[in-house]
């Protein structure tokens, strides 16, 4: 079980250098999803499935997702300028 956690903090301590290192916000929404992913196995590798499973649902899916919409938004509105 040692060797799990370990490697979901490994896990964790990558994809979230990935998201500070990346510089295009569509990627670094992407990047961020990923992160949602790693903090999910690490939660459920610590025997947390509830907040595994919340964190599956905003984390990895609803935040990306609302940066997404947020950038096609202004991006829509500043080709109408």
């Amino acid at each position: 079980m040692i060797a799990v956690q370990w490697t979901a903090l490994l896990a964790v301590v990558v994809s979230g250098t990935a998201v500070v290192l990346t510089y295009d916000p569509r990627r670094q929404a992407v990047t961020a999803g990923v992160l949602g992913v790693a903090l999910a196995l690490l939660f459920f590798s610590f025997q947390a499935p509830d907040v595994a499973l919340s964190e599956m649902a905003v984390g990895t899916v609803m935040v990306p997702a609302l940066l997404l919409l947020s950038l096609a938004r202004i991006e829509r509105s500043r080709d109408r300028e």
